[in-house]
């Protein structure tokens, strides 16, 4: 089991360099192939509405700068792969916002990978990778990657926070691939005697087991904590060394407004490892 297909978001963004490397990493693991995924920022709506405000030669213009910038991210990154050494890639250019354009791109892949929101990055808006819209809307789990550090595939020190979630079983089922190559698997439960009904008698038990069919060892740690869950996962994270978090992704869209739970939005916000998101 592994991720065949992996689209990674390249943009101008100074993380790109950083997002590839990590995603050839794990392509490396699977012998799969990395999708790197380029969106002009102009949204495919643009089209169908021939009375833009702006005109049709400077829309065209602006269609064309856009496309030409969306290449050149598209040059560095075959550049990158074939620095890497990577036998496997392609580049794919799309007219759209770069959210949107990675919600598709989701459906044909296992993975998709990006990074924190950068507040210091001075990428166009149209460009930025919004995490929670692609973790919510998307097709497939998305692996975030913090703006800040250096980190290394495979992944030796996993984290799993479990709360009985369906979002926490996708994600921890999307995360397999990457956990039976990990040397060390924790599986964290907060405040389980808060909700018995979602855990039993042995919170975490029945998910240990179901992961050790497939092979994962898993150590259950049961965290009791009064400050919120998301400080106090990011905090657990620390303390063990982790070098990759796994979770689910909660919250709900209105159109195109994201409304994140509050340990979702502290762990986008906060996050100093990757952490794989399934909605």
């Amino acid at each position: 089991m592994g991720y065949k297909t992996v689209v990674v978001h390249v943009n101008s963004s100074a993380d790109t360099e950083r997002r590839v490397r990590l995603a050839a990493q794990i392509v490396r693991m699977a012998k799969g192939r990395l999708v790197g995924a380029a969106m002009s920022g102009i949204s495919r709506f643009l089209y169908a509405d021939h009375a833009t405000a702006m005109g049709v030669s400077m829309a065209a213009q602006c269609i064309d700068e856009a496309r030409e910038n969306a290449r050149a991210s598209l040059r560095r990154f075959e550049s990158q792969c074939r620095m890497l050494d990577l036998p496997s890639f392609e580049s794919r250019l799309l007219d759209d916002q770069a959210a949107d354009g990675l919600v598709l791109q989701s459906r044909y892949g296992d993975l998709v990978i990006l990074s924190q929101v950068n507040p210091d990055d001075p990428v166009p808006p149209l460009e930025q990778e919004t995490p929670e819209y692609v973790a919510m809307s998307g097709a497939r789990p998305v692996l975030v990657v913090p703006y800040a550090g250096h980190f290394e595939a495979p992944f030796q020190r996993v984290l799993v926070a479990w709360d009985g979630s369906m979002e926490a079983t996708r994600a921890i089922t999307a995360a397999i691939p990457l956990m039976e190559c990990a040397g060390k698997v924790t599986l964290a439960v907060f405040n389980a005697g808060r909700e018995p009904g979602t855990h039993g008698s042995e919170p975490g038990a029945d998910m240990a087991l179901y992961l050790a069919r497939h092979g994962i060892r898993v150590e259950v740690s049961s965290q009791v904590t009064a400050i919120d869950i998301g400080s106090a996962l990011l905090s657990f994270a620390a303390d063990i060394d982790a070098d990759l978090l796994v979770m689910g992704c909660y919250g709900h869209s209105r159109f195109r407004e994201i409304m994140l739970g509050g340990v979702s939005r502290t762990v986008l916000r906060s996050m100093t490892l990757p952490v794989l998101l399934a909605h």
